[in-house]
């Protein structure tokens, strides 16, 4: 499905700007809450899409440019709500009482456009010259153009449509039975292995699913493949070599030993396969950074023109405006250490911390940009870069501390580490978003620079929203291990990867941190990373067993993996299936709207979801008493998940077949 772009459609409107800022507030406030209550976010791309869409129907003249930019204001602000993986930790260790608003909003919009910044010459090497997936970005596209084609009267155009929301229907409504307890969150089962234990779990979540569908049966194996690495030898090991705690049962021995031991063994092989990675991207990168600076010398040529679609930034801007960054990131260090026990180390941490920012960024951004590509940005492990982030960062200042380290001074260097991280944390996100993004203009004929305008747009726009509503919920709930006694709710927000940053800082600078943990990760992946070398080798590039994949997967809760894994596997089955039916490829094209459906209902659900959480000031305002047994509400979500994604493939297949005769 193509949709034909005029020389110079309508992008950057007023309208459009207050309507992204606008879907900015409500999703960023929502990305903040559930951060902090559950440890992870979700990408806000495709239900800005569909919003902006639905919006912007009403004016005859709107294009899918204009809906293009929308999506990505709202995209780029909402990413930037995960620095809460590391700012609470702030609150934690007791350097703050309460969340500051400049320092945070300085942190945020420093990151965020360096991160436009640093991925900008990487669209050339990474989007437009690529065959990397972009699960979501693609997937934001499809519902862009079934909105466009929908208008036009084309018939899959309108199935297209129907498609989405069908999917958005299903995925809202099977949240909605979990939220009211009529179906269980997760579908579970722990067991012992002789003195050891292990499980597998699977949250109830079609939104996962589709996620595994868009992201192809490649990563769906190397997934597997980790998932059977941690919880099939890791855990069962590792439980048999740790005693459990006295009147532990096997899901408590089985979590404990991967939440402590397991996962910093997957943030291990995420760090060494975020460094291969980094190196193979060596090339990509200059030949990206060669690409921008032969287009910005062709401009200047007389009569020279370069298409709409392939204009970004000049190269100039993009080098300038890192170089002028600095300057309020060295305001923001300094003004953090002012009145501190660190202000005689002012001047080196100053400038370790610049010099950190700079390169650990570009590091960051490369990585996430690139994972953002292979896996999808909701699924991208920021969180396994915040660690090695917060390990560098931690190690850097601590060399400059050494000398004369006492307890103040151990507090006032942990907490620097964390200011630090969060900066290059804001690039992260960004980065991971902004190529995202990009991959989806493209494959709308937007033009590059205005997104890329529009991003820093968003950037800013989140920056206002994060401080207020991370300060909201500190002195409403408050957060697990913190100081802070003055919350109003009893029950604090576990902000469980913050927690786990602020551990390692201390860990770090303490010096009793389990060095031998991640040194173990790392051979892991080593193993890995030889291991797919091996098999692409061997096929012509035909197999491959992605080594950031597997990691993600030992590295993040099976509840979350698991799931996506059964979405790739069903994807690819179904594709299969379709391959040579009537009317098969567009069958296929059907089902990856329905699972960009499944995307978007349960996002826009967990975003309402969020607003009445905070609203009615209960952790679960929609639950019901009933008297449904846990083991009956897991029977209900197996088999309703299973039923609604069955059938809405065998409608995509009656669908095709139709158009297709």
């Amino acid at each position: 499905m193509s949709i034909a772009a005029p020389s110079n459609p309508k992008e950057i409107t007023a309208r459009g700007i207050i309507l992204g800022v606008l879907i900015t507030l409500i999703f960023t406030a929502a990305q903040v809450y559930l951060g902090l209550k559950v440890g992870l976010t979700f990408a806000t791309s495709i239900p800005a899409a569909v919003i902006s869409m639905a919006l912007l129907s009403a004016f005859k003249d709107a294009t899918i440019q204009e809906n293009n930019i929308v999506q990505t204001i709202a995209s780029a602000a909402g990413t930037l709500a995960s620095v809460i993986f590391v700012l609470p930790g702030l609150i934690m260790i007791g350097w703050w009482a309460s969340v500051p608003f400049w320092p945070v909003f300085g942190a945020c919009a420093v990151g965020g456009v360096l991160g436009v910044m640093y991925t900008m010459p990487l669209r050339r090497a990474l989007v437009s010259q690529s065959d990397l997936p972009y699960p979501e970005g693609v997937a934001a596209a499809e519902v862009l153009k079934v909105g466009m084609a929908s208008r036009a009267g084309a018939a899959e155009g309108k199935a297209g449509l129907w498609a989405v929301i069908w999917g958005s229907l299903a995925s809202a409504l099977f949240a909605a039975g979990g939220a009211v307890k009529l179906m269980a969150a997760e579908v579970a089962i722990y067991f012992r292995t002789g003195s050891g234990a292990t499980g597998i779990g699977a949250s109830s979540s079609l939104a996962l699913i589709g996620a595994g569908h868009l992201m192809g049966i490649t990563v769906g194996i190397a997934m597997l493949a980790g998932l059977v690495i941690a919880w099939g030898i890791m855990v069962p090991l590792m439980t048999s070599l740790t005693p459990a705690a006295a009147g532990a049962d096997a899901a408590a021995h089985a979590l404990g030993i991967w939440s402590k031991e397991v996962r910093m063994m997957g943030a291990g092989v995420i760090g060494l396969a975020a460094i291969v990675t980094l190196a193979g991207l060596a090339k990509p990168i200059y030949s990206g950074l060669k690409s921008a600076m032969e287009a910005a010398r062709k401009a200047k040529l007389q009569g020279a023109v370069i298409e709409r679609t392939e204009q970004d930034l000049p190269i100039f801007i993009v080098g300038l405006i890192t170089l002028i960054s600095m300057v309020p990131a060295g305001w923001l260090l300094a003004s953090f250490i002012q009145g501190t026990a660190l202000a005689t180390l002012a001047v080196p941490l100053i400038a370790v911390g610049i010099a950190y920012i700079l390169i650990a960024g570009m590091f960051a951004a490369a990585v996430c940009g690139y994972m953002a590509g292979l896996i999808g940005s909701s699924n991208s492990p920021v969180s396994g870069i915040a660690i090695l982030t917060i390990l560098g960062a931690a190690l850097s200042v601590g060399m400059v501390g050494r000398n004369v380290m006492g307890p103040d001074l151990a507090h006032a260097l942990i907490a620097f580490a964390l200011f630090v991280t969060t900066v290059v944390l804001a690039v992260a996100v960004i980065g991971n978003d902004n190529l995202q993004d990009l991959k989806t203009g493209q494959l709308v004929d937007a033009t590059p620079w205005k997104q890329q305008v529009g991003l820093l747009i968003g950037v800013v726009a989140g920056s206002c929203v994060v401080p207020p509503v991370l300060e909201l919920l500190n002195q409403a709930n408050g957060f697990v291990g913190a100081a802070n006694t003055h919350a109003i709710s009893s029950q604090p927000l576990a902000a469980p990867q913050a927690l786990l940053i602020s551990t390692l800082a201390q860990g770090v600078i303490g010096g009793n941190l389990q060095w031998n943990l991640l040194g173990y990760g790392a051979l892991v992946g080593l193993l890995l990373v030889l291991i797919n070398y091996a098999l692409k080798k061997s096929s012509n590039d035909k197999y491959s067993l992605p080594p950031l994949g597997v990691g993600l997967a030992i590295y993040l809760p099976s509840a979350v993996i698991t799931p996506v894994v059964i979405g790739a596997l069903a994807g690819y089955l179904f594709e299969r299936a379709m391959a040579r039916k009537t009317g098969g490829e567009t069958a296929k094209r059907l089902g990856v709207l329905i699972m960009s459906g499944f995307i978007v209902g349960e996002s826009l659900f967990n975003v309402a979801l969020a607003g009445l959480i905070v609203l009615s000031g209960k952790g679960e305002p929609l639950a019901i008493a009933n008297s449904l047994s846990e083991s009956s509400t897991m029977l209900v979500a197996l088999f309703v998940g299973t039923a609604t994604v069955w059938g809405l493939y065998r409608w995509s297949a009656r669908q095709g077949e139709q158009i297709g005769a």
